[in-house]
């Protein structure tokens, strides 16, 4: 499998919101950046801490929350997914819709790190 494959499977699992499918890439070394401003900012490290800091806080904080992939760019080891994020804020009941990057960088076959870029002014507007 390509690390295209790879990535393709991952945005493929969250289009089927399969947390273990998702999770599936990350080794017990991969770092996960989520962006400074960003609700859940920070790094973690291994398939555990991302999902209990990002995946299960977004799940709690957000209905209908989603990444729609318009483009998948790739060169030599790293992999670019592009696209829209969008969700309710559970608490506030406002909606957002926002642009970001995702930045997947590979050690041979094994996944190193994950950045996200994203434009995080929309996603905290929907907080408050």
């Amino acid at each position: 499998m390509s690390i295209v494959d790879v990535i393709t499977a991952h945005y493929e699992a969250s289009d089927r919101g399969d947390l273990a499918g998702m999770l599936a890439p990350l080794g017990p070394r991969t770092t996960w950046t989520e962006a400074a401003g960003f609700p859940y900012a920070g790094t973690y490290v291994g398939p555990d801490a991302v999902r209990e800091n990002v995946f299960e806080a977004i799940g709690r904080d957000w209905d209908g929350y989603a990444f729609t992939l318009s483009e998948l760019l790739h060169s030599g080891d790293t992999v670019i997914g592009l696209g829209t994020y969008q969700g309710t804020h559970r608490r506030s009941g406002r909606s957002f819709t926002a642009r970001v990057a995702h930045v997947w960088k590979f050690d041979g076959d094994d996944l190193a790190s994950f950045e996200q870029i994203v434009d995080s002014a929309p996603v905290v507007a929907a907080t408050a």
